[in-house]
């Protein structure tokens, strides 16, 4: 069996000539690189469309290619149902009783009829049944559902995060993030706003723009007070009230909070957030395919969760290196609306500039229609590769024709538009014309057979059942960062301690703090924003260190410095002459603290140590030995690529970098190996064409055909060796009849037995070829293997001279209490999972 598990192929099907009853041998290999240019998929309903989308996916996925798949009807979540048998218990849930119905035959039965036809199609596409359970090991497959629990939700709504320092420095790519952050947020309001305009567009756009340039957040509840109050008094040269009265801006800010306040809101408020990298990768660095389901949404919901989505793609990808790899897909299975030829929606805005900017990051984009009337085939002219399935009319037809000629233009060569047509005209079930600008000819080819089972469109309940094991851990949260500043390799997060303190000290509550000497500088832990206005508080004490740490390294090519918290809370205990190796470290991004409490505050007396000056005096020297003693820059560090981890990269995204990287050294091996051996193939193949030549005239028998069979079998070396896509699982064959005509050949005399043995010696020469040249590639595979990057702890000790103690102080920590259950820390709970 041909093995097309190649270096960054995808496996799409067969070639087809329009005038057979079947397919030929010939496999078509696509090579992944060329999604860097993007691809557009065009067919009407029943031509294969969906079916052609997910076996890119699937072969994505088997590459370790991520991908996130915005899913407007349902379709794409087939891809989870990949059973590694396709056993008929596997498929009996997901069978429609009237599709079994329809067939006369129960929905057990129905499931053992699709069992089989699942299996033998994968036999007849020489695709072993394993291949299923290499496609679930290889990546993880999750289905999102914003504005809904049947999936795993995606909280958008929680706050309009500031972008990137890498978009905010660029002045188009901040406008163009404002522009369609707005339009979308007005989308979902039912508001038509034209950004130059409309009033509303001005007013949110200048709000955003004014808190992102300080690198603020805004959540909804102060968008609102913002739209109310805005901090500032002029838009452009004019009065602000004059451009939008206060009574029109009371009007906007009442429509959004009756927006929030509506019950269909709250789904949007829950469920991860919405982050690109922890979309496309685990947190351990496993790809992921991400598909986000949508079609439980309204029209302006879709457009605007759309526009969202887009707009963070396109800051993800900014702040990516740049690569000529292929490094993750954005597929959309249904484009229609989003990118229109006249109009302007929300969506528009990001999906051109990712169509235009996306391939120098080695983003991919797939976008699939069934819909080609309306489409901005001008935008589409930046995709390489086009996928025609059949049409439904002439229109449509004619469009199509009209955006290939275009893209076909862009790239320099020549479009024959009278035989495209033509083979459109001829095109059926599951046959595509692949027009690929990196190609030399367009080829018309039928899809592989799936490996996931497409039963159609997931219902809610079904989605909710594929996603019912992984909710509880999804809706907690996203996954602790590790410390940078310490020697552990993962996250360690260290709960708050939920009991009250010992009953001495919960007797002895003071209505007012204790007085303590000038020197002791005493703060307050600010108060979470949650904790209830009446809620009663209690103040426990806690010894609070704040240091700076100045990690240098010359291997590692690290310079960085580290802010750092370290809490310790106290009991009963009496604190210990150095009591830092017991301290909590907090998230120093987050901590804050007041210089004054909260009104009608008690507080529990304090151990006698805290209140001595000399005691601070005493830590605080201590705290300085701990940090240089105890506090380390934990980085890893990969023998293999010579690469180490970045200050602050957790161990998942590390390996998602490091098998990036892999993968261009691996792209580049594999090129730099064609250009070594495509020389030598092509002097064989003339050598042999001679060879050949003469043994014809020495025996004037030989036919044609014995010569185009051994030439065809030089020419198949060659393109092993220059990558080309279209492989065939004949070329075993034509080299055996060839070698047996040569043989009969030789019998005709001394001169023919030369030219023979010369034509014996050359088949031989290019069978070594082949043979190195698949050593050489399959060497290079398993150099790169990204499973076979190995991760070692290297630690950065803190520069000595560098180190800062800004504060060794008492911290007063709020508790809440009722009066009826145990108190409960009243502070931010993140600010005991320490940060980098």
């Amino acid at each position: 069996m041909l093995d097309y598990e190649k270096l960054g192929v995808f496996y799409l099907g067969r070639q087809r000539d329009l005038g057979a009853a079947e397919s030929s041998g010939d496999l078509i290999l696509y090579d992944s690189k060329d999604l860097t240019t993007h691809a557009v998929i065009v067919g009407m309903t029943g031509s294969g469309k969906t079916g052609l989308g997910i076996t890119l996916l699937e072969e994505a996925a088997i590459d370790g290619i991520p991908a996130i798949i915005i899913d407007p009807k349902g379709d794409m979540g087939n891809l989870l149902l990949n059973f590694p048998q396709m056993a008929p218990e596997d498929l009996a849930p997901w069978i429609e009783e009237s599709e079994a119905v329809r067939k006369g035959r129960t929905v057990d039965e129905q499931a053992a009829a699709m069992s089989e036809q699942w299996r033998t199609g994968l036999a007849e596409w020489e695709q072993p049944i394993e291949r299923i359970a290499k496609l679930r090991d290889a990546a993880d497959m999750t289905i999102y559902t914003p504005g809904s629990t049947a999936g795993i939700p995606l909280s958008v709504l929680k706050s309009f995060a500031a972008p990137s320092a890498e978009v905010i420095n660029s002045a188009d790519a901040f406008r163009e993030r404002v522009m369609a952050t707005v339009s979308g947020i007005l989308a979902l309001l039912g508001i038509d706003a034209d950004p130059i305009r409309s009033r509303e567009h001005i007013l949110l756009s200048n709000i955003l723009s004014h808190a992102w340039q300080k690198g603020q957040t805004l959540d909804m509840a102060s968008l609102i007070r913002e739209i109310q109050s805005p901090p500032f008094a002029k838009i452009g040269v004019m009065e602000l009230d004059s451009v939008f009265p206060p009574s029109d801006r009371l009007e906007l800010a009442m429509a959004v909070n009756n927006l929030l306040a509506s019950p269909g809101f709250a789904a949007w408020l829950e469920g991860e957030p919405l982050q690109i990298q922890r979309l496309l990768y685990t947190p351990e660095g496993k790809p992921r395919l991400a598909v986000i389901s949508i079609a439980h949404l309204g029209d302006a919901e879709r457009m605007f969760f759309v526009t969202i989505l887009l707009n963070e793609v396109v800051s993800w990808m900014r702040s990516q290196t740049g690569t000529t790899s292929l490094r993750a897909l954005l597929y959309m299975d249904e484009v229609f609306g989003y990118l229109p030829p006249t109009a302007n929606p929300p969506s528009k805005l990001p999906m051109l500039t990712l169509l235009k900017q996306a391939r120098a990051f080695g983003l991919g984009l797939i976008l699939a229609t069934q819909n080609p009337v309306d489409l901005d085939y001008k935008a589409l002219s930046n995709a390489g590769t086009w996928f025609l399935g059949r049409l439904q009319t002439e229109r449509d037809k004619a469009r199509v024709l009209d955006g290939l000629e275009g893209a076909t233009a862009a790239s320099g060569k020549v479009f024959d538009r009278q035989t495209t047509e033509q083979i459109l005209s001829g095109l059926g079930n599951r046959l595509f014309l692949m027009n690929n600008v990196h190609e030399d000819a367009p080829v018309v080819f039928q899809t592989r057979w799936a490996l996931s089972f497409l039963r159609g469109p997931l219902t809610r309940d079904q989605i909710s059942g594929l996603m019912a094991s992984r909710k509880p851990a999804a809706v907690e949260g996203a996954p602790a960062v590790a410390s940078s500043a310490s020697t552990q390799q993962t996250a360690k997060v260290v709960a708050p301690a939920t009991s009250a303190l010992p009953s001495s000290h919960v007797a002895a509550v003071l209505s007012a703090g204790p007085i303590l000497p000038p020197s002791v500088i005493q703060k307050y832990l600010a108060i979470a924003g949650d904790v209830p206005a009446q809620a009663h508080i209690d103040y426990r004490p806690a010894l609070l260190g704040q240091g700076r740490l100045h990690f240098v390294d010359s291997k590692s090519h690290v310079d960085c410095w580290a802010d750092l918290v370290r809490v310790i809370t106290v009991g009963d205990a009496a604190l210990a002459r150095d009591p830092w190796e017991d301290a909590e470290a907090w998230n120093h991004d987050i901590f804050q603290s007041d210089d004054q409490p909260a009104g009608d505050a008690a507080y529990v007396e304090l151990p006698p140590e805290l209140m001595k000056a000399k005691s601070y005096i005493s830590w605080r020297a201590t705290f300085k030995t701990h940090l240089y003693q105890a506090e380390r820059l934990g980085l890893f560090y990969c023998e293999e690529l010579k690469e180490y981890s970045k200050p602050g990269e957790i161990e998942g995204d590390l390996r998602v970098r490091l098998s990036q990287r892999a993968r261009e050294q691996r792209d580049a091996e594999v090129e730099k190996l064609r250009a070594k051996h495509v020389k030598d193939a092509e002097r064989l193949q003339e050598k042999l064409r001679k060879a050949q030549q003469r043994v014809d005239r020495e025996q004037a028998q030989a036919s044609a055909a014995k010569t185009s069979a051994i030439v065809s079998f030089g020419q198949t070396v060659l393109g092993a060796i220059m990558g080309r896509k279209v492989a065939s699982v004949t070329n075993v064959t034509r080299a055996s009849s060839s070698a047996r005509a040569a043989g009969r050949a030789a019998q005709q005399g001394t001169d023919v037995e030369r030219a023979e043995d010369d034509v014996d010696t050359l088949q031989q020469e290019i069978q070594t070829l082949q043979t190195q040249v698949e050593q050489e590639m399959n060497a290079i595979r398993v150099k790169y293997e990204a499973d076979r990057l190995t991760l070692t702890p290297y630690a950065v000790t803190p520069r000595k001279c560098d180190i800062t103690v800004e504060d060794v102080m008492l911290l007063w920590m709020p508790w809440q209490s009722d009066g009826q259950s145990q108190p409960t820390p009243a502070w931010d709970k993140q600010l005991n999972v320490p940060h980098g």
